[in-house]
């Protein structure tokens, strides 16, 4: 890794040289708290099931068929999460960066994969990547969407496919074979039999080892004729290719479109989707390529960059925990993906992790993100869109959830509805669409219960987005009864250090913190926006909840 990047910063000197006087007249943004990805409050979003902006549920490519019970497009888009942004929900909840499912146009007709019709509503059935699907928007709304994101000092990720194409319909004819195989199904026993085949049948698989050079399919060029934008594309491409010198095979292509969202509307992250299906050094690529045109884009518009960060990518390595390190076993190979392309995984292993005490898991997560992971992070979740086995799949347990995903070690991501107890139990609904019901608007507005739970994630979301100490920092345990632990985080001249006491009495109590405030200093509990001294390394707050926040009163 450390031979690419070496290469990489030679290969964009010329480039990032160009941006330094342009940066000296116009320098990044200041935020009162810098933006520590790997203590970022992520929430991960469906396009389709999240927001509507006009409740209209437009109907596209002649979609009309019935499909299977939440597995058609239910009007969610773009503008829809804009107008969440604008109205300030994701501020309140403290989130600091969203992740949506894919936006390219899909694929126009439905499939039945044994669980009812379903169209490409989850974004992941990609027929052109150089387009945004109508269900979701246009490429005005996204920038839209964006520019508002950065104006609250939110990053937004893009979730990118490389692995395969959508299925093959009568609408929708398969690509060459030169860019896909159709066969065999993956058995997953070794590398080769999760690599080299489809994930299911009718899911053509692209040759992602392939250096092979070769045409744009007919169907693709034909609909770039018809939309007038054919010769445009083909420069564009024609430029790509020159400049890196790849061959025109499949993969090149893919990461071509996908970077270009970067280069267009400045796009701070890529989540990759089916990562372990694809060789390795497809992701190595992609970052490269990802960090090329995030340059491109900052030094294009110098006056929107918010600050120093590089860009970030995430994989989705299916099965991969934390307790791995950075490799992730096949069985007859072990791949770091750290190493080739990732900042990021999601960690599978975190909804299991859960079920033990405060301690177990906070020091645990901590002393691996210092150590063997150090340098990198994970994504750590507790429910999601294609796992069945979420933590509380009845949402019972929602304040426990809130507590243990927002206060560990790593990056939170925070399904949509996990805060408002958004129901993952669907009756009627096959497989994973139980897990994929538009937001609960209506309870958020109506429910006590409801605005109670979302209330907790909130303080602890705004806690955690104004403290990169508490999913970046190194973790110490103070007390054992009343649990008390700090997090601490240094970077160049910025530190950040918080104390945090839960499941204490409610009424007076008295908080040790050790050696992170010294005695006379002001303290607020960022819970009950109480404010006190400390006082013989403790301080006392006095507050009718469980839960104490402690940061240094500015």
């Amino acid at each position: 890794m450390k031979k690419q990047t070496i290469a990489l910063t030679l290969a964009l000197s010329t480039l990032v040289g160009g941006m330094a006087s342009a940066q000296q007249k116009q320098a990044p943004k200041k935020e009162t708290t810098p933006f520590v990805w790997e203590g970022a409050n992520l929430y991960f979003l469906m396009t389709d099931r999240f927001n509507d902006d006009n409740n209209q549920k437009e109907i596209y490519f002649d979609r009309t068929k019935t499909p299977g019970k939440l597995r058609g497009f239910e009007g969610g888009n773009l503008k829809g999460i804009t107008q969440k942004i604008e109205e300030g929900y994701f501020t309140k909840l403290g989130i600091n960066a969203i992740w949506m499912t894919p936006i390219v146009e899909n694929i126009h007709e439905g499939v039945d994969e044994g669980t009812g019709l379903s169209y490409g509503f989850h974004g992941y059935w990609a027929k052109d990547w150089t387009a945004l699907d109508p269900n979701f928007g246009t490429k005005e709304d996204l920038a839209d969407l964006v520019k508002k994101a950065h104006a609250k000092g939110i990053r937004i990720v893009l979730d990118g496919v490389i692995n395969h194409t959508g299925p093959v319909t009568e609408k929708d004819a398969v690509w060459p074979p030169d860019w896909v195989r159709t066969g065999p199904q993956c058995d997953y026993k070794n590398f080769v039999g999760t690599t080299e085949c489809t994930l299911v049948a009718n899911l053509p698989d692209v040759l992602t080892e392939s250096e092979k050079e070769v045409a744009l399919p007919p169907f693709l060029i034909k609909k770039w004729k018809k939309e007038g934008r054919y010769e445009k594309e083909i420069a564009s491409l024609d430029a790509f290719f020159k400049r890196t010198g790849y061959p025109r095979a499949p993969k090149y292509y893919i990461i071509k479109w996908l970077t270009d969202y970067i280069v267009e509307f400045g796009i701070d992250g890529y989540r990759a989707d089916t990562v372990k299906h694809t060789d390795e050094k497809v992701w190595a690529a992609f970052q490269k390529e990802c960090l090329y045109a995030f340059e491109v884009w900052k030094k294009n518009n110098p006056t929107k960059v918010l600050d120093n960060n590089p860009f970030y990518t995430i994989a989705e390595v299916y099965n991969y925990g934390i307790s791995g390190g950075q490799d992730f076993d096949f069985g007859d190979k072990k791949i770091n993906y750290f190493q080739n392309g990732f900042n990021n995984m999601i960690n599978f292993e975190f909804k299991w992790d859960a079920k033990n005490d405060y301690e177990s898991i906070f020091s645990k997560y901590s002393s691996k993100l210092n150590n063997e992971l150090k340098g990198y992070s994970v994504l750590n979740y507790l429910s999601s869109h294609d796992d069945g086995a979420p933590f509380d799949p009845k949402r019972e347990k929602t304040i426990e959830s809130s507590t243990k995903l927002l206060l560990s070690p790593g990056i939170s991501q925070v399904y949509y509805g996990d805060e408002s107890g958004r129901s993952l139990v669907i009756e009627g609904t096959q497989g994973d669409a139980t897990l994929r019901s538009f937001m609960n608007w209506g309870a958020i507005k109506t429910n006590p219960e409801t605005q109670k739970t979302l209330a907790h994630w909130q303080k602890l979301g705004q806690f955690r987005r104004n403290h990169p100490s508490v999913g970046a920092g190194v973790h110490q345990k103070i007390a054992e009864a009343p649990y008390v632990f700090s997090r601490q985080y240094t970077k160049g001249n910025y530190n950040d250090q918080v104390v945090v006491a839960l499941d204490v009495k409610t009424g007076k109590k008295e908080i040790p913190v050790g050696s992170i405030f010294k005695n006379g200093t002001t303290v607020r509990d960022a819970y009950s926006n109480q404010t006190a001294k400390v006082k013989n390394g403790k301080v006392i707050i006095d507050s009718n909840f469980t839960f104490v926040l402690l940061e240094a009163k500015k």
